[in-house]
């Protein structure tokens, strides 16, 4: 990945972002892979994990956008 992500807007860095959907996405994998050998707790675990990079991801963007920091500050 040779792109700019580092380049910031609204002082967030977006390369972040990106390592955590890439985080996401792996955790994910890992989740399905636990499901097919029926470990269903390290399954449960990464899929856990999973959410929690994709909502560190998608905060880096709302912030990036000119949104608020937690959704909380939106309301």
């Amino acid at each position: 990945m040779e792109r700019d992500l580092a380049a910031s807007s609204n002082g967030v860095d977006l390369s972040e972002a990106a390592r955590q959907l890439e985080q996401a996405a792996h955790e994910a994998r890992v989740a399905f892979d636990c499901i097919g050998l029926n470990e269903l707790d390290r399954a449960h675990t990464h899929s856990i994990m999973a959410r929690a990079a994709a909502d560190a991801a998608e905060n880096a963007l709302r912030v990036a956008l000119g949104g608020a920091r937690s959704p909380a500050e939106g309301r």
